[in-house]
């Protein structure tokens, strides 16, 4: 008799059987194939498609028995069948951890049996979307459920106006499902992006306090997410991504109906109208949730066709472009050419356009809607046609792909194994078959995107408007001489060197080795590169910049094609390269960075700090909380492409000098709420919520101080951070999860995965270098402290040095109320009397100190002044306030409003501490000396220029240090 495996694929048959007798040791139990459609063939077959169902089959078998028992697998995955099994294990539940588990087997015997049936193509695309979208909803809505009555228990039940009488009522929570889950149309293995609303004010009656009903429903949706998202020994039931809700990660994680409707009235984005085009309530109180959705109804569907939808969904497409070309996602069926995100944006072009008028296109399965694009004529029946089978094909795929494993993947496989496994799920005898009808689907996909949504450009000129003598020049077909001579004559202030750097480059190994392909696109790109050299006037020493950009895209020659079709990035280039050789190593590490110059509006026009903030909230939007790494990288390359557009912006004069700190200093502030926001929710998923006293999950009641330039908004390009990390927790508490830590052990851990996120080098590079020596005992103190502790130290045992850096010091992110609570302490400290005598003694040791150790050796003073160190520098006058600050405050305690040198001396000219027009003097000549700092910085070069810079300015900082510290 042959093996049940015998008439698969070879290696699939080859892998069945390695497996075989270690799922079923003693032999195919009964039970499994006592359906007549179901023989050791049909097992060994599933086997071999799915390592999920072979692995539940293993460890878990009496789960699969239970539910054959149930129902077989040959009948269909209704929504009323899994409605009834969920009754089943709801029956058992008596408690909190009950529920966690019996939502783990639940999903465990429904992921089983809706992979089984996907896979094995007994059921249609249709059923598998109508199955995992209500087992969400299911377990979503049967958690809420046990969790409402668990916490009107607790804390009584909240009350308030009813949405649809008026008359005071019970409130409940309303669940919005986004995206997939809200269109019914939910993968296999996904995750689901979820927004919690309650009806409105009130407060909770019946329980031991009252309590607010924000506060009641916060507390329930922080217990709602654990019950679904936290990792057990079961498993667990769904990621729970809360990051549409409005504001982010840092937005209140319930918003009343009110609020709701006032945020997206009043700062709804583009992007959070596309993603609300899916929300549907999937959970709570439907009527009141159906109020809810008619009120958002006008921000997402304007009463007139509204063509700026194609502009935003082109910028959501370029970023997400971005995003492919960084992480090298062309094998990604949902965000590469032609996948599933650009049927999903034509369709939702079409419903943001023309939803308002046509109401047939209010609707959320894609599907149905491209049926109504064709009955309204919106699009060709052919175009339909094409679109609707490439997403049915899209959406199969991708079920095959998440379904082997039960693991969220858009990613091809590379390996023979997982090919011939994906190939057979979809029918095919081979993957190249397989392949070979993918890739005719996306092509029609991607055209379809493009004559739809994609810029319409003009004809570009080409290379073939070049002078032939270019093409000559970079293919040697030249003699040297002749080359120099044709150099010189197109203004190339050093031909010899662009001859030798040119000779360099084409005997360069990596070109040598270069495919067909490559050493094409680098042929057409580098006469193009140095005619348009021409139009800059150091046109040998920019290209020795830009030659370090073309060797690390040698292997990514994608970026030339960039350059190549678009002329106003090549012009960006090498102008900004002309001007800065900083920029230019920035490009050559992080070509990327490329991307930016495509935009010449954008690229000199740098983001407000709300704009920074919903930048990056769009672009971690798709990375998982948990993918730490990613985060990483993603960070990184956000921080890099702004800080590209401030240099660019300086260079170009569209921003002020004086402005250059400020919006440095907000993509460090936006980057570090978001670092807060990704470690504490990586350490919640691991220890659950901090608790306070009175049993409630702290929001975060952790902040980030910033001191030094950060605190006193003077961030350079290169600045490392000077951090301290507070919190006002109760360190004796613990966390409430199922691996509960002590308090204090969260927040040390938190403030840890802080300084790693910042630290790390990654592929591409540290995100911020960090110094936390100025907390509390320095090094030898603890990382995170509590305010008490903070306030007790700054009162008992701080140095004089350390109020000074207090001058400098201002919360700059984490919870609004804990940087309250530290402003308020800082205002205390700063404003204690002192003895002046004693701290102006303090202050010039200290200064003397540094300037012994960091200023220039007095040997060297006539050829060299350091602008930062060296006596009439920065330093001096940083002191001089520093001082003044700390000697002055008790009496004047306005002083102590700003962090900032420049603010600080304006203020101390106000209130008399010092004349106003030496208070406006001194501001100028500190501007003139951070203002060389940041152009040097630019130039690649040091804060020390020649001896006999800034005489004048220095004469006069060094005579008021005088009259201020010495003479008083």
């Amino acid at each position: 008799m042959s093996e049940p495996w015998h008439s698969l694929p070879e290696p699939l048959a080859d892998d069945v059987a390695r497996c075989w007798h270690s799922v079923f040791p003693d032999g195919v139990p009964g039970w499994l194939i006592s359906d007549d459609e179901i023989s050791e063939a049909v097992v060994a077959d599933a086997l071999s498609r799915s390592l999920f169902l072979r692995e539940t089959l293993e460890r878990h078998p009496e789960q699969v028995l239970t539910l054959l028992e149930s129902r077989l697998l040959t009948e269909p995955t209704t929504p009323e069948y899994l409605k009834q099994r969920w009754q089943d294990y709801l029956n058992e539940v008596d408690g909190e951890p009950a529920l966690h588990s019996a939502l783990r087997r639940f999903r465990r015997e429904s992921q089983f049996r809706m992979i089984w049936r996907d896979l094995m193509r007994w059921a249609d695309l249709a059923e598998t979307m109508a199955a995992t979208s209500a087992f969400a909803d299911i377990c979503i809505d049967g958690a809420l459920d046990w969790l409402y009555r668990d916490s009107c228990e607790q804390y009584g039940t909240p009350k308030g106006a009813d949405p649809v009488t008026g008359e005071e009522a019970d409130q409940k929570m309303v669940v919005l499902g986004m995206g997939k889950l809200g269109g019914r149309e939910l993968n296999v293995s996904s995750d689901i992006d979820l927004i919690f609303a309650f009806p409105g004010k009130g407060e909770t009656h019946g329980g031991p306090r009252p309590l607010d009903n924000q506060q009641f429903f916060v507390r329930l949706g922080q217990r709602l997410i654990q019950a679904l998202d936290q990792i057990t020994a079961d498993g667990f039931v769904f990621r729970v991504d809360m990051r549409l809700r409005p504001y982010g990660q840092s937005g209140a994680l319930a918003l009343s109906f009110a609020a709701l409707e006032t945020y997206y009235q009043d700062q709804g984005r583009d992007w959070e109208r596309y993603a609300m085009v899916k929300a549907r309530v999937v959970a709570g109180d439907q009527r009141a949730g159906q109020v809810l959705m008619e009120s958002l109804r006008p921000f997402v569907y304007r009463k007139y066709i509204d063509f700026s939808a194609f502009e935003s969904l082109r910028s959501m497409k370029a970023m997400i472009g971005r995003e492919v070309r960084r992480k090298g996602l062309e094998n990604n069926i949902k965000l590469g050419s032609g996948g599933i995100r650009e049927i999903e944006f034509v369709v939702q072009a079409f419903q943001l356009i023309r939803g308002g008028r046509d109401r047939e296109l209010q609707q959320r399965k894609l599907l149905v809607i491209l049926q109504e694009l064709e009955a309204l004529e919106l699009l060709p029946s052919p175009v339909v046609r094409e679109l609707r089978d490439a997403y049915v094909f899209l959406r199969n795929l991708e079920h095959a792909l998440q379904g082997v494993e039960d693991k969220q993947t858009q990613l091809l496989p590379e390996d023979d194994l997982s090919r011939a496994r994906v190939a057979t799920i979809m029918g095919f005898e081979s993957w190249q078959a397989c392949e070979e009808t993918l890739r005719e689907h996306r092509a029609r996909v991607a055209t379809h995107f493009s004559n739809i949504i994609a810029t319409e450009e003009g004809e570009e000129e080409g290379p073939a408007s070049l002078d032939e003598g270019w093409f000559e020049l970079w293919l040697a077909e030249m003699d040297e001489n002749t080359a120099i001579g044709w150099l010189k004559s197109r203004g190339y202030e050093n031909p010899e060197r662009t001859v030798a750097e040119l000779a360099e480059l084409r005997d360069n190994r990596t070109v040598q080795t270069l495919q067909t392909q490559g050493r094409k696109r680098l042929n057409q790109f580098m006469p193009v590169l140095l005619e348009a050299l021409t139009r800059v006037e150091n046109p040998s020493e920019t290209l020795s910049r830009v030659l370090q950009l073309v060797e690390a895209i040698l292997r990514r020659t994608a970026y030339m094609v960039l350059l190549l079709e678009n002329p106003g990035a090549r012009t960006q280039l090498v102008g900004l390269c002309s001007e800065s050789p900083w920029i230019a190593r920035q490009l050559a590490e992080t070509p990327l960075l490329l991307d930016e110059l495509l935009n010449a509006e954008s690229l000199y026009h740098p983001p407000a700090k709300a704009e920074l903030q919903d930048d990056l909230r769009q672009q971690m939007l798709r990375i998982p909380f948990e993918d730490l790494e990613e985060q990483m990288e993603s960070l990184r390359h956000f921080k890099k492409a702004h800080i590209l557009r401030v240099a660019a912006s300086e260079l170009k004069g569209t921003l002020p000098l004086m402005k250059v700190s400020d919006y440095l200093t907000w993509i460090a502030e936006v980057v570090l709420d978001h670092v807060v926001d990704v470690a504490f929710a990586n350490l919640v998923s691991r220890h659950g919520y901090p608790r306070r006293a009175d049993g409630s999950a702290c929001e975060t009641d952790f902040a980030i101080i910033g001191y030094g330039k950060l605190g006193g908004i003077e961030l350079g390009y290169t600045s490392d951070l000077d951090l301290v990390f507070v919190h006002k927790a109760d360190p004796e508490l613990a966390t409430d999860g199922e691996k509960p830590i002590d308090n204090a052990v969260f927040y040390t851990r938190l403030g840890q995965r802080i300084v790693h996120i910042l630290n790390t080098q990654t592929p591409s590079g540290q995100l911020y270098e960090v110094d936390m020596r100025l907390r509390p005992s320095g090094n030898s103190g603890l990382l995170v402290s509590t305010l008490q502790a903070f306030e007790k130290y700054q009162r008992e045992d701080a140095w004089t040095w350390e109020h000074q850096a207090l001058a400098r010091a201002r919360g700059v992110a984490g919870c609004e109320q804990t940087l309250e609570a530290f402003e308020s302490i800082r205002h205390d400290i700063l404003c204690q009397p002192r003895d002046r005598d004693r701290l102006r003694t303090d202050v010039v040791e200290m200064r003397e100190k540094m300037r012994a150790s960091l200023g220039t050796p007095e040997s060297r003073r006539a050829e060299v002044f350091h602008i930062k160190h060296d006596a009439g520098g920065i330093i001096d006058i940083e002191f001089m306030v520093q001082y003044l600050m700390l000697a002055w405050s008790a009496d004047h305690p306005e002083l102590t409003q700003w962090s900032d040198n420049i603010r600080q001396m304006e203020e101390l000219g106000r209130a008399g501490v010092m004349a106003v027009e030496d208070a406006e003097k001194l501001r100028e000549s500190f501007i003139a000396l951070r203002s060389t700092i940041h152009r040097r910085a630019l130039q690649n070069l040091n804060s020390q220029v020649e001896g006999d810079a800034f005489t004048e300015e220095r004469e006069y900082i060094r005579a008021m240090w005088k009259k201020v510290m010495i003479d008083a």
